[in-house]
């Protein structure tokens, strides 16, 4: 294509639009990326570059597309609500068709849709027939259609691979369902983003549905296998018949950072054979493919790379203050979350637990150390203990506890996954404020404000609150209330303190 193109991608906050963005302005397209929060991406590498164009919208909101699809030749779907509750596939198809209609009246010449592998006559997973369903829901307005069908994509920072990778390092012997001897076929990150890029350059391609994979074929015990062959580690399995794909979901939830409303829904999809029996791309588009062998090494060298660029992980996914967790752990928020006319606590917006403390520090320098908290950098060595204990307790129940690590480097940016907190807002040098995904009733954050003091040095600002939404509120509040000295003290100590720290994502 020599012709200047503007193409839109929806999802370019997530994992594989947030790859995708920078491949497609190495090929010269103008980028238009689609995002609720836009300001999550100006952590990215890609950010800043000419021919990228960031503008706020959804999905789900026809004006946002009508505004966002204005000279849009091509568009990129992809967008699923996997994880926002039971009711995902009626959420994705109402927002498919709004998109279909939205691009047919903008005059867009084609839909790119990555979709999930598996046949349409299988007894489907409900996950799979759900991707499938969305591939029909934006044809139904007319434009034309290019549906890649993947199944599991290979690399650093996918839900697939933190599953694969946490597996085999973390468990060398597991008992599995029989399920794991179900086939599949892999393929790398960037083979994906290629074949995404590469099919608006075949006209062949275009209203056809095509499926994509690294031409290996695996078991998903095998896949674990190698992983941890490459990792140095040996690998042992014991199959049983007992092991219910809702049952493995919670059990991946508690022993990778993966949680179980991610999970639950891959888990689901494993009973289904994912082998690729339409080859026609591979002819059309020839490649040489990444084995699935390489495919883990480049993931594992990037997750040993602390200071490699800001890349797309799967928790950038915009989730709720107020976390929506497994079955065990929805059950319970909903019920401590329900509103009551009992109150034994004051009326108030919300509980605070609010400390100073001084510091020679510059307040630059006070920033960075703000922005080292969590992750391997942890919240006070007295304290981490405490935190571990809140984590597991957490994950338990269906939380994300504190897994999920933090980013590489030492910035934050909004939209970061930092442990079981998200980070809300960003003011360099200023202020770094986090609000909680744990399980907790009611929505918690912690603020961090530095004040320049006058004569040199500065004072951190450091407030935790909980909002006070029903009785169980102040119930949880003062149920921790006596560690918060311990914990809260510490945490403020330690990051006027944190020297030489050096965080990684885990």
């Amino acid at each position: 294509m020599t012709d200047p193109t503007t193409v839109l991608v929806t999802g370019a906050t997530g994992y594989i639009g947030g790859r995708l963005v920078p491949e497609l302005l190495d090929e010269g397209l103008h980028v238009r990326a689609l995002a609720r929060s836009p300001e999550k991406l100006a952590s990215r590498e890609f950010a800043g570059r000419s021919g990228l164009e960031v503008v706020r919208g959804d999905v789900t909101d026809r004006a946002s597309l009508d505004a966002a699809l204005t000279g849009v030749r091509y568009a990129y779907y992809l967008v699923h609500s996997m994880g926002v509750g039971a009711d995902f596939a009626e959420v994705d198809m109402a927002a498919a068709r709004t998109f279909g209609a939205a691009c047919r009246a903008a005059g867009v010449e084609r839909i790119v849709y990555l979709s999930g592998l598996g046949r349409d006559d299988d007894a489907l997973s409900e996950h799979l027939r759900s991707r499938h369903h969305t591939g029909d829901a934006l044809r139904e307005a007319g434009v034309p259609v290019t549906e890649l069908r993947a199944a599991i994509v290979v690399g650093s920072g996918s839900a697939s691979f933190d599953i694969i990778h946490d597996l085999a390092r973390r468990l060398p012997f597991m008992v599995s369902p029989k399920w794991v001897k179900s086939r599949c076929e892999p393929i790398a990150i960037r083979d994906v983003t290629w074949y995404l890029r590469a099919v608006l350059d075949e006209p062949r391609t275009a209203g056809e549905t095509l499926e994509i994979g690294s031409g290996e074929v695996h078991t998903y015990e095998s896949l674990l296998r190698t992983c941890a062959d490459v990792l140095g580690l040996r690998f042992r399995n014991v199959t049983v018949p007992v092991l219910s794909p809702r049952l493995s979901s919670y059990w991946l939830h508690l022993v990778t950072r993966v949680d179980s409303d991610v999970a639950q829904p891959l888990v689901e999809g494993l009973r289904n054979d994912v082998v690729c029996t339409d080859l026609r791309i591979r002819e059309w588009l020839p490649r040489e493919l990444s084995s699935y062998r390489l495919a883990v090494e480049r993931a594992l060298a990037k997750e040993r790379t602390p200071s490699r660029p800001r890349e797309s992980r799967w928790t950038d996914a915009q989730r709720q203050p107020f976390p929506v967790v497994g079955t065990f752990g929805r059950i319970g928020v909903e019920a401590l979350a329900r509103p009551t006319r009992l109150r034994l606590f004051p009326r108030r917006e919300e509980f605070r637990d609010y400390r100073t403390f001084d510091t020679e520090l510059a307040p630059a320098e006070l920033f960075r150390r703000v922005s080292l908290v969590g992750g391997p950098g942890g919240y006070g060595r007295r304290a981490d203990p405490l935190w571990r204990l809140r984590g597991w307790m957490d994950r338990i129940v269906g939380g994300p506890g504190l897994r999920r690590g933090r980013p590489a480097g030492e910035q934050l940016h909004v939209g970061d996954v930092v442990d079981w907190w998200r980070v809300d807002r960003v003011v360099e040098d200023r202020q770094v404020r986090l609000v909680a995904e744990m399980l907790v009733p009611g929505v918690a954050r912690l603020d961090f404000r530095i004040e320049p003091l006058d004569g040199g040095g500065s004072r951190l600002h450091q407030l935790a609150t909980l909002s006070n939404e029903s009785l169980w509120s102040g119930l949880y509040w003062a149920a921790v209330d006596p560690i918060h000295d311990p914990v809260f003290e510490e945490l403020g100590r330690h990051v006027i303190a944190t020297e030489g720290v050096s965080p990684r994502a885990r």
